[in-house]
């Protein structure tokens, strides 16, 4: 461990206090994820490399001079979904088969890309243990306020109180002006002033109402007489860039040497130049301090004479690395780490992480690779809570309680053994985004798959940075090519031990050597409601093939984020089913049940090569 230094004003009271290792800890804490939405690794003042954050987050570093700051603290993946499922089921992407946003999109792969987009399922699987069955069934309350984004809503997940409000994160026609008013009907001006601090505005500023924050600390209040678990996730800083904030835009702007209000158009100044996503940064930070100073003020009357601050966890963090620009939008900047969101660069995965509470060491970091899949067995530990086996077993992370009782330096596995690696696989985009990687040690490797090689990385060298940029690619390096053969069959265990799907290739790439299969028909008998893909017997064999179910073509009703229930909503809607194949490798035949109108076959034939039908309307 080593300890940080702030480096601005902290403006708010955390009285969480700190159990030395080997004290008793308080019985069934509360725990509290607090879940940013796009917020690079550089993008608060926590990890400065080279030039000093430009966005002030003073209630983030307040945290962190509380409890425990993590350096190396990776998403499970470079994208939205799936590193949200992979935190409430605690599996890899990779292995509950969601390894981006893209859910239920039938996906054709374009001529120039080799390998096809992979196919996700319309939502999270009902099927999987979420942390909040988990939590449910060891007597806690649980609660979601905010982003969902998986499928159905969070009580279709075994949350007992949602909110997916996106509270002040809305965007309007013209974003240089309608800010929010002291009497706004939708967005009010608190009363209370908060930092910044300016010439301008000594006392503060206001901030408007923001119904995601307020249904947080609503769900707390209601939830301290019993043990709960928030999973609090906000909107911001995700597109579109834009603040209610009027007085914090003007403070930025000012800060930046920037007109207010700011001319229309794109912000396309380089760096962390953008007054609007400043505010939103601050705006999220904000909104951290006020759960904490919650928190803080608030007894817990499971614990006389104790703060709720005293007995809960928070977890902070993001659900992906930074996203720089959209467009011709510059957003913030990644710099050092190289690549953004949607990328396994480093600049797409590693995040900010913070952890407070009982026992957990103040201003203290921890340098180790650590991971978001690690939160669902560390949070039953902490909470001592218990699973089935067969789930536990499923978990893909590693409980890093003793890390954060100061115990132990390291993180390691129930048999003791060390964490050697961490791997990501997002089979999605172009050859700049369809990749694989691990890190492990000092490296990273990548298997480039559009591009069919291979990119090797120092990012340290005896614990100093050395290539953190990832500029100097060693795949090629005869005095790395034993480093190069490690990782990737490291690499290639990974993806096997987590049943990875695919990548498979494009049947529509320009320069294919090897054919694919072509569909003679895809029909509906309504007679026995049999559905029947036939290949052309002059090309290749099928070697699996699936059904997916249609929404109606013609309802323009959408279900995917609706609660299912019994007999209102089809939960196998837009999920890939298994279908036999004939013993000729050349039909599939399925059942297609009442009530679903349409349907189109998926397969892989016997040259990996994925395939889709057309829509057929089952009618």
């Amino acid at each position: 461990m080593k300890h940080i230094l702030s480096t601005v004003a902290l403006t708010l009271t955390v009285s969480t206090s700190s159990v030395q290792a080997g004290e008793s800890l308080v019985p069934k804490p509360n725990i509290i994820i607090f879940y940013v939405d796009d917020l690079g690794w550089q993008d608060v003042q926590l990890n400065d490399h080279g030039t000093p954050c430009a966005f002030e987050t003073p209630n983030i570093v307040k945290l962190a001079e509380a409890g425990m700051n993590f350096s190396q603290a990776y998403s499970p993946a470079p994208s939205c979904a799936p590193s949200r499922a992979g935190i409430i089921t605690g599996q890899h992407p990779a292995q509950i088969k969601m390894t981006h946003v893209h859910l239920g999109r039938l996906e054709e792969g374009k001529k120039e890309d080799l390998y096809a987009p992979a196919y996700l399922g319309e939502h999270l699987s009902l099927d999987l243990l979420t942390l909040a069955d988990a939590m449910n069934q060891n007597d806690y309350r649980t609660g979601h306020i905010g982003k969902w984004h998986v499928g159905f809503t969070a009580e279709s997940y075994g949350f007992d109180v949602v909110n997916q409000t996106r509270g002040i994160q809305r965007g309007w026609d013209d974003r240089t002006k309608g800010f929010a008013t002291a009497d706004d009907a939708k967005f009010p001006l608190s009363k209370e002033k908060y930092p910044p601090f300016s010439e301008k505005k000594p006392e503060g500023i206001s901030y408007p109402y923001d119904e995601l924050t307020d249904a947080a600390l609503q769900f707390m209040e209601e939830s301290k007489e019993e043990p709960f678990f928030l999973n609090m996730c906000h909107w911001m800083v995700h597109w579109p860039v834009v603040t209610r904030n009027g007085e914090l835009l003007e403070y930025y702007c000012d800060k930046m040497g920037q007109p207010f209000p700011p001319k229309p158009g794109a912000m396309s100044l380089p760096g962390q130049q953008n007054p609007y996503f400043a505010a939103m940064v601050t705006s999220v930070d904000w909104s951290l301090g006020r759960v904490v100073d919650f928190l803080s003020k608030t007894d817990d009357p499971r614990n006389p004479g104790k703060k709720l601050s005293e007995t809960t966890y928070i977890f902070f963090s993001s659900d992906n690395g930074g996203a720089e620009a959209k467009g011709k939008e510059i957003m913030s900047d990644n710099f050092p780490l190289k690549g953004s969101k949607t990328k396994a660069d480093e600049g797409g995965i590693r995040v900010p992480m913070v952890v407070t509470g009982p026992g957990v060491p103040k201003a203290s970091q921890f340098d180790g690779l650590v991971n978001q899949l690690d939160y669902f067995p560390t949070i039953l530990n902490l909470t001592d809570s218990t699973i089935a086996s067969k789930n536990m077993k499923k978990l893909s992370g590693l409980d890093i309680s003793p890390v954060l009782a100061d115990a132990s330096q390291k993180v390691t596995d129930a048999n003791g053994k060390e964490r050697s690696n961490l791997f990501w696989y997002f089979p999605h985009g172009s050859e700049d985004h369809f990749k694989s990687a691990i890190r492990e040690g000092d490296y990273k490797l990548y298997n480039n798959y559009q591009k069919e090689s291979y990119s090797l990385y120092r990012l340290y060298k005896n614990g100093e940075l050395e290539d953190l940029e990832e500029v100097n690619d060693l795949a090629d390096n005869p005095e790395y090519a034993s480093v190069l053969e490690r990782l990737k069959e490291n690499l290639d265990t990974l993806m096997l031990e987590h049943d990875a799907d695919g990548p498979y290739l494009n049947p529509n790439y320009s320069d294919k050597t090897d054919p694919s299969a072509k569909i003679k028909s895809a029909e509906f008998k309504q007679s026995n409601r049999k559905a029947k893909l036939t290949l052309d017997p002059s090309g290749p064999k099928l070697s699996k093939a699936y059904v997916i179910y249609q929404e109606d073509p013609s309802s323009a009703k959408k279900h995917k984020y609706k609660k299912i229930e019994s007999g209102s909503l089809r939960a196998d809607i837009g999920m890939p089913i298994p279908v036999k194949v004939s013993s000729d490798g050349y039909t599939a035949i399925a059942s297609i049940p009442a009530g679903i109108t349409a349907f189109c076959f998926m397969f892989v034939d016997e040259n990996n090569y994925r395939t889709f039908s057309e829509v057929v309307e089952a009618k």
